[in-house]
């Protein structure tokens, strides 16, 4: 029966989203899956096969699998929210304020944020840690209404989630797009990231505006490679944007989602 196999992952999935398979633990073997719900060794492959391209269990054949991690689904503002993403995941979230300046826009800048001649910005940088480990370096240009918002909130502290602040304040963040791609560290990348320069490093370029589609911030973030992996799902419905925190040992430890 065909939908034989996507029952059989659903209640894998679920076991391992419930701990009965933790990460690091060994499904069962084909064989035991096979004669435990009455399949073909092939069903139970490509039940395998969902699982391992979801990230949650290793993809080596001949061998009982190795679940990796459950992956945890996100909304559109965790996506956008550092702070609420790590909870998600089980991480306390913080952050160290690098600076916040108002100043003319650069010719990029003003071109994302549809700046009209002689207007200002603020520009916000910030290293952000999962549960006191240096992963990211966040700058964002904010429009200058919202940046006038930005400074009251991180002058209140460190560990503020912009974000999460700004939607109490009425602000709306409706719609982002993203750019991701790999880059060596700078300088000043390496210096507050604890790595060495030229350090590989994820950068996702961000451009969100509110529900009249006016542009709200424009941000590059970089991400250590080893912290944070990004996966993108297709399909003839939408597309989504999946950002993973990666470690040494597991293929994913958290994901979010934003539909394009």
């Amino acid at each position: 029966m065909s939908s034989l196999y996507r029952r059989l992952a659903d209640e894998l999935r679920a076991g391992i989203a419930d701990g009965t398979h933790p990460p690091g633990s060994r499904l069962p073997s084909e064989s035991e899956l096979a004669e435990r719900y009455g399949a073909s060794r092939g069903t139970v492959r490509q039940a395998f096969t969902v699982l391992a391209a979801d990230g949650l269990i290793s993809s080596r054949k001949g061998t009982r699998r190795l679940v990796l991690q459950q992956t945890l689904v996100q909304n559109f503002s965790q996506l956008h929210s550092f702070s609420q993403w790590a909870a998600s995941i089980g991480e306390t979230p913080s952050g160290r304020l690098v600076s916040l300046v108002r100043r003319e826009p650069t010719e990029l800048e003003a071109g994302k944020l549809e700046l009209d001649p002689g207007a200002r910005i603020y520009h916000l940088t910030r290293l952000r840690l999962l549960s006191g480990r240096p992963v990211m370096v966040e700058r964002t240009a904010y429009v200058e209404r919202i940046g006038a918002l930005v400074g009251g909130i991180v002058i209140d502290g460190d560990d503020e989630s912009v974000t999460i602040r700004l939607e109490e304040l009425g602000v709306v963040f409706a719609h982002a797009e993203h750019t991701v791609s790999a880059i060596p560290a700078e300088a000043e990348d390496a210096d507050l990231l604890g790595v060495r320069p030229r350090t590989p490093l994820l950068r996702e370029l961000r451009r969100t505006t509110d529900p009249a589609d006016r542009p709200l911030e424009w941000s590059d973030d970089r991400y250590l490679g080893d912290a944070v992996a990004f996966t993108v799902h297709n399909s003839v419905q939408a597309s989504t944007l999946i950002r993973s925190s990666a470690t040494a040992t597991t293929a994913t430890q958290g994901t979010k989602e934003i539909s394009t």
